[in-house]
């Protein structure tokens, strides 16, 4: 794919590397969990899904400032700032001697790793308001991406101790840092640049300006409860795999690859033609339903191979991010796209602190029940509700492309 400006790919790759680094820890997760605090499987678990909260507060917190951030100082120096910081605290992470320093190790990672705010403003920032639903796939395509290495990469290093994988995402963010300060260039113009607010560096302020739009509460709900369920992947994943199936972190990071691949190909390869042909709208009902089913599904596998081809019919749930996120950037002007960017990680983070609290407890009292799908029936049905409410009071209140544009 040919960019128009350098800055593109390499916000990109900012993202790739983040999610790298979080996919790449997974497989030896429950095996390094247990050794540090040792217990077991099942108490690992709550503790995997504790963690994950403590990295999700902390980006609740930083998503709103490093987007605001980006908005007064420009995104090349967040970006750069953030994957320093990221790579140190892997390195930190690799030599965590305690559960203790295993926990702050997260949680700075929360606030360094909050990049999705500022690489979407440089996509915003490059691209025409009518493209970015489009574009914004690449996000996506760089997540799903992340998915194939970050996995297979742990699972493979898992090989020489459960804290390889630490080493190798550290050294892949202080890699990225690099390119960013030999290569990228700024995207924010000096005249969309504002000052920076305390009041504005919240998810509140983050998101006053889309309520003058009269459409964006029913969105922004739906997206919330979309993402309390999505959080079924990185909190219970692996500890559901090694309950239902007996796999190990070997197996556990060839089944998160596979995901990334088909996320990566619906991402970069039907998201921007999808959304093209039937509008952002629609592109997030197929993305729903594509995922609610899948969940119910996955809640009664009972062979591994079923598992890979409920895999496969989730991928189209890559749609629901970028039309999303395309509907509101186009609710903003230019000087807002950093803040609008980190109020929605931001959200995201509020979700992240909620869902693996309560998938994790529901894998973990059905696994005590005998049931080890409880999880994935609590996505099912939080999908039902995004999906009810874009269907009752979104589908038909978003203003299409064209009104947006010209309206804007």
């Amino acid at each position: 794919m040919r960019f128009d400006n350098r800055a593109v790919p390499i916000a990109l790759t900012a993202v790739l590397i983040d999610t790298i680094g979080f996919g790449i820890v997974m497989p030896v997760f429950p095996k390094l969990i247990t050794q540090l605090g040792h217990i077991d499987l099942e108490q690992a678990t709550r503790v995997a899904g504790y963690m994950l909260v403590v990295f999700s507060v902390m980006q609740f917190f930083a998503g709103p400032v490093l987007g605001n951030l980006s908005d007064r100082f420009g995104r090349r120096p967040i970006l750069l700032t953030s994957m320093l910081c990221f790579g140190m605290d892997y390195a930190l992470m690799a030599w965590a001697p305690t559960l203790g320093w295993l926990f702050l190790g997260r949680a700075i990672a929360g606030a360094a790793g909050a990049v999705y705010g500022p690489a979407g403003s440089v996509i915003a920032d490059v691209t025409p308001p009518e493209k970015r639903g489009a574009t914004f796939g690449l996000i996506g395509a760089a997540f799903g991406i992340g998915f194939i290495l970050g996995p297979a990469l742990g699972g493979l290093l898992s090989s020489f101790g459960p804290r390889a994988p630490f080493v190798a995402a550290a050294a892949l963010a202080l890699l990225n840092a690099a390119t960013m300060f030999l290569f990228m260039p700024e995207t924010l113009k000096l005249e969309n640049r504002r000052p920076f607010h305390l009041r504005d560096a919240h998810i509140v302020g983050a998101f006053r300006p889309l309520f003058h739009a009269g459409n964006a509460a029913p969105l922004l709900l739906a997206w919330f409860i979309w993402q309390l369920a999505h959080m079924v992947y990185p909190s219970t994943w692996s500890f559901w795999a090694t309950m239902r199936f007996g796999w190990d972190a070997r197996a556990i990071g060839w089944s998160l690859a596979f995901v990334g691949f088909i996320m990566a190909c619906v991402q970069a390869g039907l998201t921007g033609p999808v959304i093209r042909r039937i509008g952002e709208r629609k592109a997030m009902v197929v993305g729903m339903c594509s995922a609610g089913i899948a969940f119910y599904l996955f809640a009664f596998a009972t062979a591994g191979w079923q598992a890979y081809v409920l895999m496969a019919i989730s991928a189209f749930q890559g749609f629901v991010f970028p039309a999303f996120n395309g509907l509101l950037s186009r609710m903003v002007d230019a000087t807002r796209q950093g803040q609008l960017q980190g109020g929605i990680g931001s959200m995201g983070s509020v979700s992240s602190i909620l869902g693996p609290l309560v998938l994790t407890q529901a894998l973990a009292a059905g696994d005590r029940h005998g049931f080890t799908g409880a999880n994935f029936l609590l996505a099912a049905l939080l999908v039902t509700i995004a999906l009810g409410i874009i269907l009752w009071k979104v589908l038909d209140r978003v203003p299409s492309p064209s009104v947006a544009v010209a309206e804007g």
